[in-house]
């Protein structure tokens, strides 16, 4: 048993902010502002200037890639092209892979002002094959020696540029498959481990994990199964499966489809290929990709929601975000359901008449408000691309005041997972009428976020019978100015009323994964 007194900031329904939580044995036993004669006894940790919190939950993450990336080469820093190549080629130096993997190229966040070229990158290292993944996760650009290793078959699809060596849409998807196939499970197990440390490190204690892309047979799929229920400890991962082909879902016993890539209904700002109703300001004839007609859509969100599955689906753009909201609404049309927690991820472009939708059928929205504070994709190339509309991104207040449930991640590996970013872009939008208060802010990564994968009565918040999952921060948020949010600290996560423990050895990993697998979904995923 343990006592916590300061301030407890819940997170619940009625933003109750007491003095007093009690844990024993992993679960809360109180919440209050007195605390009870028979507690007086028990340890006690006195917060002073700290916060206790619930643990953060991140809503949309693309686990295997942000661990296979995070343990990589990462160019996101980079001010110009001399530093990202000196980057590769230290990175390659030390590395015995074969390929040369990295992530976050930007054509916005170095001196040029574009993206890095093939010509570029075989002058940085001409003798190895190098792939470097775009900072939003859809497009890739390859030197001559990667490029000469892909199959033939790439070369024929949608998106495939030999000249720049940059690839999107579906050249980009195929790319990206054939690449992580040369990645040993051995290392993927270990960048996993690693992955949960780092968003440990920040406080989270669940994520909700995107997969079902990069890998023969839905390897990844398999992977985190395996991996969430071998991990200790008490870090939760709910799976989304990014497939349209609802068989392939309940094969495997998952609740969960949908995601990104397959799942996907448009492209992004960053290629230009999310999906508009009205043309891009500097493309005059580009309104960019709907990769799925309506009836097609439709079909498999009729599938998936009479299955009883949630359903989660990308759309970025505005006529992405239509088209998403009116498959949701035909499926719940179709065969009404009550509670189906049914979501569209992203949001970025909603049309009022889309989220009307959302609030007339109770469609969730999983947001990432870090994008809205991103120098990878900044507020004046947006503007430049979407003239007006880019005033319109994430309006939080639209959505908030309209009683949709919005819960907040953060799409990695396209940003970190950092709830106290999230919540500080949320409270600091470029349009200030449409920043969300902190109570609501912090909500998105707390309740609503437990609340989106049907968590909230074990998680989410701090009320009395749920598991003690737990974040002490360095101050309390509710009394830190708006604007300096961002500083605020996560000083220790404990799940289960015990500190998370980083660098889980393989071993115990492999033995509770095994023995764990094959016996239905369970609580863990």
């Amino acid at each position: 048993m343990h006592v916590y007194e300061g301030a407890i900031v819940c997170c619940d329904p009625a933003n109750t902010v007491a003095r007093f939580l009690v844990e024993d044995g992993g679960r809360i036993l109180f919440v209050g502002d007195q605390l009870p004669e028979r507690f007086g006894a028990a340890p006690r940790t006195s917060l002073g200037a700290r916060a206790l919190l619930p643990a953060f939950a991140d809503t949309h993450v693309h686990f295997t890639s942000f661990s296979l990336f995070s343990a990589g080469l990462d160019v996101r820093a980079a001010r110009d092209f001399e530093e990202l190549g000196a980057q590769v080629r230290d990175f390659a130096a030390g590395s015995d892979e074969r390929i040369v993997l990295g992530f976050g190229a930007s054509a916005h966040s170095v001196a040029e002002k574009r993206l890095v070229s093939r010509a570029e990158l075989d002058r940085f290292l001409p003798d190895r094959p190098v792939f470097l993944v775009k900072y939003d996760g859809h497009a890739c650009v390859l030197n001559s020696r990667m490029l000469e290793l892909l199959p033939p078959s790439v070369r024929g699809l949608r998106g495939f540029h030999a000249d720049s060596g940059e690839l999107n849409q579906e050249a980009c998807f195929a790319a990206i498959d054939f690449v992580t196939r040369h990645v040993s499970l051995l290392r993927l197990l270990r960048n996993l481990v690693g992955g949960v440390d780092r968003m440990a490190a920040r406080g989270i204690g669940m994520m909700h994990a995107v997969e079902g892309v990069g890998f023969p047979r839905d390897l990844d799929v398999d992977l985190v199964r395996f991996f969430a229920r071998g991990l200790r400890g008490g870090f939760q991962t709910r799976l989304f499966f990014q497939t349209l082909e609802v068989a392939k879902v309940k094969r495997r016993g998952l609740l969960r489809v949908g995601g990104c890539f397959a799942a996907a209904l448009d492209g992004c700002f960053g290629s230009k290929d999310a999906a508009l109703g009205e043309a891009y300001g500097d493309e005059p004839n580009n309104r960019g990709v709907l990769f799925y007609d309506d009836a097609r859509l439709v079909a498999f969100a009729k599938e998936a929601n009479r299955a009883g599955l949630q359903i989660e689906l990308h759309a970025i753009g505005d006529a992405a975000f239509d088209q998403a909201v009116r498959a949701l609404a035909a499926a719940l049309e179709d065969a009404p359901r009550a509670d189906h927690r049914h979501t569209v991820i992203h949001a970025c472009l909603p049309t009022e008449r889309g989220l009307d939708l959302c609030a007339r059928h109770g469609i969730a929205l999983a947001i990432q408000p870090a994008f809205l504070d991103w120098s990878l994709e900044p507020l004046d190339y947006l503007e430049r691309i979407l003239g007006g509309r880019a005033r319109r991104i994430s309006p939080l207040r639209e959505m908030a005041d309209r009683g949709i449930v919005m819960s907040g991640g953060s799409d990695a590996p396209c940003t970190l997972p950092d709830p106290i970013a999230g919540i500080h872009a949320a409270c600091n939008h470029y349009e200030p009428g449409q920043s969300l208060r902190v109570e609501e802010a912090l909500k998105l990564f707390t309740y609503n976020a437990a609340w989106t994968s049907f968590d909230e009565k074990e998680r989410g918040s701090l009320e009395a019978g749920k598991v003690a999952d737990l974040a002490i921060l360095d101050r309390n948020p509710l009394t830190v100015e708006t604007g300096r949010l961002r500083e605020l600290k996560v000083e220790r996560l404990l799940l289960r009323g015990r500190p998370h423990r980083p660098g889980q050895g393989l071993a115990s990993l492999a033995l509770g994964g095994i023995t764990g697998f094959g016996r239905g979904p369970g609580s863990s995923i």
